[in-house]
């Protein structure tokens, strides 16, 4: 009894310690040159793991279109945090091929290396802090 009491007070700080990705992050531009501004930060059914909205969308030339139907919509989730700026076991969306893959990320200072894969075929972009 003790060895299990043990286990799972070693067990529980790590746990706790979850890190979820917060912030707001620039994607690169997609297939048709529009670009996104995802909030970053706790799912709202798991606080432990990570997903991101939409929150701005921008035309390629820049401008924010504010009539876009993807504000709002869910764009990463349920990324667990891997340890060492490392998060996987989720999903991320790709407006632009309207496609879902499994995801994984990692954050290299200012930068958020994301890649998804849809069986053998895998997209990677690298999007940018902004707050």
């Amino acid at each position: 009894m003790k060895k299990l009491l043990l286990m799972i007070a070693l067990l529980l700080p790590g746990l706790a310690n979850a890190a979820v990705l917060t912030g707001v992050f620039q994607t690169a531009p997609g297939d048709t040159g529009k670009f996104l501004h995802v909030q970053m930060g706790p799912c709202a059914d798991d606080a432990s793991k990570t997903c991101g909205t939409i929150i701005r969308v921008y035309n390629a030339d820049a401008s924010m279109d504010t009539e876009s139907e993807n504000i709002g919509k869910p764009i990463v989730w349920d990324m667990e945090d891997k340890g060492n700026g490392k998060w996987g076991g989720g999903k991320i969306w790709a407006p632009d091929r309207d496609k879902t893959y499994n995801s994984k990320m990692r954050i290299e200072g200012n930068l958020l290396k994301v890649e998804g894969c849809v069986a053998i075929f895998c997209r990677s972009m690298t999007w940018q802090k902004v707050q």
